[in-house]
């Protein structure tokens, strides 16, 4: 099995982790981008273990670097699709660098694929990646998984060239998405803007061909993180954790600083909070991590900035000599070292404006003590929410219910908290990342399976 991804040098999180497993179990390659910036694209592949996987990278030019990953991808789809219109930044040399790219891409992965291979590609990045392989001879079944949301039609057709887009979809056997919101408002495209049709059985017709759709919502290594939660350098920043806070509730937020995870929102939900709520004053703590990613695109360095600006009005207002309301950390920790900052964390606190699924919601959950577990406060908009109903689920466009959603969960008895726990506990266990991963996979080789049948009829 071939999994492309956006970029070789992934980070060690939880979708990392989930796509790491993947490729364990089934012994296949990542191909993708190295990460690494090159004068000239020769198509050169680097060929590396890490990990138990095998990687095949290649690296980019710095026109492409430019054009590709920080305009296409992250100038124009990454907030188009998670409904920033406003920021979407609409430039035809960034979609001429996005369709050279994964032509590139399908010109020097096709010859490793070989006939009986399962092609899994991955995310916005790489979305007419099938078409391109199939431009190339490739016959094995493909499969496409978008990690982040897909936008109701009223956006994406603001998208110039947007039924190309789609249209390339249609190269691949079968898509899946994250959410069935995310599949109907795919669905309202094809249905309403592209004059296709719904077959039936998650079947759509459309540009001459029928691919299958459905949604596979992704999960943990949860066993996994569970354990990982009693590892000895997790128990250490525990320890650490509780000593620093000295007894006071610990909030805990954790993200990679983007304008879609609503940490603007969370820390005004806060700060209201604070305001309503004197009497918690001195006796709560937040604790925002935000590694900086992207640091090239200009929006990410604005919310840099107005979240510094954020967290220092805070704590001007309602610090006291031995009290400071936010710890605003901008680097990133191992994920024991989270494990143990999530136990040690009375409320998880997620608020996402708009997210595909959010693994940090389960990360929370799966990392929580049995016997005195915390309360997760989740963001409607969150893929996770369909899952773990038993969240303290909020709006968080609302900054009073957000500071009720904190009062609420701060006073919740134990046995509210155990109950609520338990019930999001099995939802992680068993839609974890193992039951993704078989799912997508037994899905895409039914596809092959269906077109052998129909081609020897």
């Amino acid at each position: 099995m071939n999994v492309p991804s956006g970029k070789g040098k992934a980070a060690a999180g939880g979708l990392a982790m989930a796509l790491t497993a993947a490729l364990r179990e089934y012994r296949g390659l990542w191909f993708g981008w190295s990460g690494e910036i090159c004068e000239t694209f020769t198509g050169q592949i680097a060929m590396h273990k890490v990990q138990g996987v095998t990687t095949a990278l290649v690296d980019l030019e710095e026109g492409d670097f430019q054009e590709y990953y920080n305009g296409y991808a992250n100038k124009t789809l990454w907030p188009l699709f998670h409904y920033r219109i406003d920021l979407t930044a609409y430039a035809r040399s960034f979609g001429e660098g996005y369709e050279r790219v994964n032509r590139r891409f399908g010109e020097t992965v096709a010859p490793l694929i070989e006939a009986d291979d399962l092609v899994w590609v991955h995310d916005y990045h790489l979305i007419p990646l099938g078409r391109e392989l199939r431009k190339r001879g490739v016959t094995s079944p493909i499969g496409f998984f978008l990690h982040i949301p897909w936008p109701a039609r009223q956006l994406i057709t603001t998208l110039p060239r947007h039924r190309e887009l789609v249209e390339s979809l249609f190269a691949y056997d079968l898509i899946g998405f994250q959410t069935e919101e995310w599949l109907d408002a795919f669905a309202g495209y094809v249905r309403k803007e592209a004059g296709g049709e719904a077959l039936g059985d998650g079947r759509f017709r459309c540009f001459g061909r029928t691919v299958r759709a459905a949604a596979f919502p992704i999960g943990l290594d949860a066993p996994e993180f569970s354990a990982m939660a009693e590892s000895a350098e997790a128990r250490r920043t525990f320890e650490r954790m509780r000593r620093s806070v000295s007894g006071r509730k610990l909030i805990v937020g954790v993200d990679r600083l983007d304008y879609s995870k609503g940490m603007e929102e969370r820390l005004l939900g806060y700060e209201t909070f604070l305001n309503h709520h004197p009497e918690h004053r001195g006796r709560v703590t937040l604790l925002q991590i935000a590694p900086p990613s992207r640091e090239d695109v200009h929006a990410y360095q604005e919310i840099r900035g107005r979240m510094e600006a954020l967290s220092g009005r805070i704590n001007g207002a309602y610090a006291d000599v031995d009290w400071v309301p936010v710890r605003y950390v901008s680097r990133a920790y191992k994920r024991e070292e989270l494990a143990g900052i999530f136990r040690a964390a009375q409320i998880g606190y997620v608020t996402p404006l708009r997210d595909g699924m959010n693994l940090v919601a389960k990360e929370y959950v799966a990392a929580q003590d049995a016997d005195d577990p915390g309360v997760l406060i989740l963001s409607r908009f969150a893929g996770a929410a369909l899952q773990l109903k038993d969240a303290v689920i909020v709006n968080p466009f609302s900054q009073e219910g957000l500071a009720e959603a904190l009062q609420a969960a701060i006073e919740m008895p134990l046995e509210e908290r155990k109950r609520r726990w338990e019930s999001m506990m099995q939802s992680v266990m068993r839609e974890d990342v193992a039951h993704w991963r078989d799912d997508f996979v037994a899905a895409l080789m039914r596809a092959r399976d269906e077109a052998r049948s129909k081609a020897a009829e």
